[in-house]
């Protein structure tokens, strides 16, 4: 396979049409470079036929909008603010502080009512949430 050329590179989604456009989607485990996409490009095109089959191919870097897939996307994204969606709904935003096997950790500061007395007081939140809970997961570009 040509991503075995690339280890610190690997595939997030493959879509083929039916109008025969190919798109794959890489990320790393650092920055995928446009260097990387056009090598993986070249060489995926190098084994296809295009005497047999015409098509069209895309291979692009998953942005930084672009939902994680993999439990591998969340190791390069530690320290950075995510949004999770829960899957029975539930959103949280936070800081990525852990990743393990099979979950991950966020912490953020909220305001909350002071356990007695008027006002408020901030306090640090933390939440695990484990793979399976998880629907969807985006880096944040704005704090």
């Amino acid at each position: 396979m040509v991503l075995r050329e690339y280890p610190r590179v690997f595939l997030v989604d493959l879509k083929v049409s039916a109008d025969k456009s190919i798109k794959v989607i890489l990320d790393g485990d650092e920055e995928v470079n446009i260097k990387d996409c056009i090598n993986i490009s070249r060489a995926i095109e190098v084994s296809l036929d295009r005497d047999e089959e015409d098509f069209s191919l895309e291979v692009a870097s998953a942005g930084v909008g672009s939902p994680l897939k993999l439990a591998r996307q969340y190791y390069k994204n530690l320290g950075r603010k995510m949004e999770v969606i829960s899957t029975n709904g539930l959103k949280f935003e936070g800081v990525l502080t852990n990743v393990k096997e099979d979950s991950i950790a966020l912490q953020w500061k909220q305001r909350e009512p002071k356990p007695i007395g008027k006002g408020k007081v901030t306090v640090t939140k933390n939440k695990t949430l484990m793979f399976d809970e998880i629907s969807q997961t985006k880096v944040m570009t704005k704090f």
